[in-house]
């Protein structure tokens, strides 16, 4: 039914707002938490092991399997 409807028709149905805005969560984030400000040394480090961890273990399950 939309191939067949006339341009003008389909370009009123968009919804103009922007796409950063519509969640409504005031203002826009790039990253999914509130990243921490006086706190970036600790972070830093937990994230570092959050990821090496994650990383290390396929390793040490190859290595137990030898």
């Amino acid at each position: 039914m939309l191939a067949r409807a006339p341009q003008t028709r389909v370009a009123r149905m968009r919804v103009n707002a922007p796409v950063r805005f519509a969640h409504g969560h005031g203002e826009y984030h790039h990253l999914p938490f509130q990243f921490p400000g006086n706190k970036r040394a600790s972070f830093g480090l937990k994230l570092s092991a959050f990821l090496l961890t994650g990383f290390s273990i396929p390793f040490l399950a190859a290595a137990f399997q030898l």
